[in-house]
């Protein structure tokens, strides 16, 4: 059977629980083949060669797009990751070859980069092209580290293993993404090797451009839809649970076990995402099953994701949410009646960018929900152009998520669940078909809201 597995960075930090909980678990022989593995950089590696994904803090693209040294804060990525080289030592990996090969792949960067530098100070070449040149470059880096350890320290083991860098560094050749997954591909015998594929594909598009840091998703969703495997796999560090384990408490909460790509969307769109939205929809148009499991737990199936799962019985699969969302609301009078009310506000979003996942609607106001990161004052200056009255609130998203949770009675459970645990609902909605039922609360009673759903309907669900 052949199968995609995408490794995250967290695992592939611990390479060793990687080797022996996903490569080499209950394998042996031919059976260690017909597996393609597509890896992430190891923690934190892409933050220091980009920016931080959680708190913004620069790494070496920013200080390149600053116009700052950025020389001096490469060559100190090349001897962290040199550094880094030192822990898998003991699982195999020949630490000269290795630090040559990154502190050669980052020289090589270098001379890329210092040559973008001298066009973009000339200023005769627009610099959204150029900056994104860097950025890609950079980013190809981590994960062409990552991979090639890998293969060095399975080839050291005795076992076949090819890498397949699809970062095309030395290659100018103007392939598009899904031109150069082909070609990759396109001659490996894999009943007779073990594919280790970088997580970052280069592309005429430029796949930073398309997806940003959810591209190493991308490529394991199009190396799957190019090899059609029986089953694509992500393991992560962790299971895709009923609710967040750290919020309710391990024993309050298990694994799904199975869902659909609907309820994944509806994930991703609150920031559970089992896998990028984006990278999802090529598998699921192409009737790839995906399985989520967890790297530290081998034995168990985890959970299946596919196109066409509905739970037999009726049931709340997940209760999730965010505390980092935005309540826009725009109040005017003259709504009542009145058409094109709405039609404006989209336009300002659209002009600026800006998505929202959540919309409710009275007589003279529209109330929409985006997320904090996305704000932009400009927003608010537009729509006080065309309105009475707009306010800004900080507000959490909590979410009752299910394959078939169209049930009499759940809407009041759990409204009473938050009522009986002194939570104000500021708004609540859901679609017709009734996949997520939303409710929007104040940040702090986002933990508690995530509790007493879960006691109220997990409970007596699971």
């Amino acid at each position: 059977m052949l199968t995609v597995e995408k490794i995250g960075g967290t695992s592939m930090s611990a390479f060793g629980d990687v080797l022996d909980n996903i490569i080499l678990y209950g394998r042996e022989g031919a059976a260690l083949y017909n597996r393609i593995f597509v890896v992430s950089a190891y923690a934190g590696v892409t933050n220091w060669l980009l920016e931080n994904k959680k708190t913004g803090a620069p790494g070496v693209y920013h200080r390149f797009a600053k116009h700052e040294q950025f020389r001096e804060a490469l060559s100190q990525v090349s001897e962290q990751l040199q550094e880094l080289n030192k822990q898998y030592e003991p699982l195999g990996l020949d630490l000269a070859v290795a630090n040559a090969f990154i502190a050669q792949r980052i020289q090589d960067a270098q001379g890329y980069l210092d040559n973008l530098a001298s066009i973009l100070a000339s200023g005769y070449v627009s610099s959204e092209n150029i900056l994104q040149a860097a950025r890609e470059i950079l980013a190809s880096i981590g994960e062409s580290h990552s991979a090639f350890n890998s293969v060095n320290i399975l080839q050291n083991r005795g076992i076949d293993a090819t890498l397949v860098d699809l970062s095309g560094f030395h290659d100018a050749t103007p392939y598009t993404i899904d031109q150069r997954i082909q070609k990759a591909f396109g001659s490996i015998d894999f009943a007779s090797t073990i594919c280790i594929a970088t997580g970052y594909t280069k592309g005429t598009e430029g796949i930073m451009r398309e997806f940003d840091r959810g591209y190493s998703e991308v490529t394991f969703s199009k190396i799957a839809v190019a090899v059609r495997p029986q089953e694509a796999i992500i393991h992560k560090e962790y299971h895709l649970c009923t609710a967040d384990p750290g919020v309710v408490g391990l024993a309050n909460c298990a694994p799904v076990g199975f869902t659909n790509y609907d309820v994944a969307d509806q994930l991703a769109d609150v920031g559970m995402e089992a896998i990028h939205p984006k990278a999802s929809k090529p598998l699921e148009i192409n009737k790839i099953n995906l399985r989520i499991k967890n790297t530290f737990e081998p034995e168990h199936p985890g959970t299946l994701i596919t196109e066409d799962y509905v739970s037999p019985t009726k049931r709340v699969e997940v209760v999730t949410g965010t505390d980092r969302v935005l309540i826009v609301d725009v109040y005017d009078p003259l709504m009542v009646g009145g058409v094109g009310f709405d039609l404006h506000i989209m336009e300002a979003f659209a002009r600026l960018g800006i998505s929202y996942s959540f919309k409710a609607t009275s007589a003279n106001s529209i109330s929409l929900v985006i997320w904090e990161k996305d704000f932009k004052s400009q927003l608010v200056e537009e729509l006080q152009a065309k309105f009475e009255k707009v306010t800004v609130e900080k507000a959490a998203m909590v979410c009752i998520i299910g394959s078939n949770i169209d049930e009499p009675g759940l809407l009041a459970r759990a409204a009473g669940a938050l009522a009986g645990a002194g939570i104000n609902i500021k708004s609540a909605g859901f679609a017709l078909r009734k996949v997520n039922i939303q409710f929007l609360v104040a940040r702090e009673d986002f933990n508690p809201a995530v509790v007493a759903l879960n006691a109220a309907l997990y409970a007596t669900e699971g």
